[in-house]
């Protein structure tokens, strides 16, 4: 009942992250099937709750430098061995919309006036330069997410942690930005190696089809990143915000020049 009550409190304080999840699970197992999302899922929560636990709790700082959870609610939503359940729980949908997303700008495109479709290739969804991109991405989310989030106490999150040492970038540390590039990274190329073991090339049909599938992932990206730059405004962070309204346009203007490109992918 205890463990129940918590799970309702933290649904309760993190709507959005239930909201964002929610999509997510929806995106995914119509994409690759419930099996697969729920090994990822799992896959995805267990790595970041480990290299969250070994930032907040040791003094190596690896992966994500060091930084130490503040626990105001730890009677009103669900902790982990110190760590709160919604932070480990975002890197599932996080990992995944970052992932797919990166095989959209490697992958052929077809492109229609009623549709947009992925073109799977193991080549690229079962690669080192895939997962190095969704890393990449991951990251990008990061440099908007990081500082508004470090000013819970400021909006409806809360304070929840803070860096002993201060960070140069509004108050984060370069550390945690390699680090979600290294943890997104890691989840992918661990994903990958299951999906070999279990015989999955990658470039399966989607389990359910869609119109504009292949952008649900994007879509949902950059709603994430909307959010936060929502809440950065409404705290009168101006500065912040608009920093990271242009350091998101080149992301932008990058995925619509993918999706017009003409190189022979592209039907009418």
């Amino acid at each position: 009942m205890e463990l129940l009550r918590l799970l309702i409190g933290t649904i309760a304080l993190r709507p959005y992250v239930f909201i964002f999840f929610a999509v997510y699970l929806f995106i995914a197992i119509s994409s690759i099937g419930w099996k697969r999302t729920a090994i990822f899922t799992l896959l995805a929560y267990l790595i970041a709750f480990s290299c969250e636990y070994a930032s907040s709790h040791g003094n190596s700082g690896i992966p994500f430098g060091v930084y130490r959870y503040i626990e105001s609610t730890r009677n009103r939503e669900l902790w982990i061995a110190g760590v709160p359940f919604m932070d480990s729980l975002s890197f599932t949908f996080l990992s995944f919309i970052s992932y797919e997303y990166a095989s959209l700008l490697l992958s052929p495109l077809a492109v229609s006036r009623r549709d947009i479709v992925v073109m799977r290739q193991s080549r690229v969804r079962h690669s080192f330069r895939v997962a190095a991109l969704a890393g990449f991405l991951m990251m990008y989310l990061d440099i908007i997410i990081d500082p508004v989030t470090l000013q819970g106490r400021r909006w409806f999150l809360g304070e929840i942690y803070y860096y002993p040492n201060g960070g140069p970038y509004f108050g984060v540390t370069i550390a945690n930005f390699l680090g979600w590039f290294i943890v997104c990274a890691g989840i992918v190329l661990v994903f990958i190696a299951i999906e070999k073991l279990m015989g999955i090339c990658g470039n399966e049909p989607a389990v359910w089809r869609y119109p504009f599938q292949g952008l649900a992932p994007v879509a949902l990206y950059f709603g994430v990143l909307a959010f936060n730059l929502w809440v950065t405004f409404r705290i009168g962070e101006s500065s912040l915000a608009w920093a990271g309204v242009f350091i998101c346009l080149p992301l932008l203007l990058m995925t619509v020049l993918t999706v017009c490109r003409t190189n022979g992918q592209i039907q009418q």
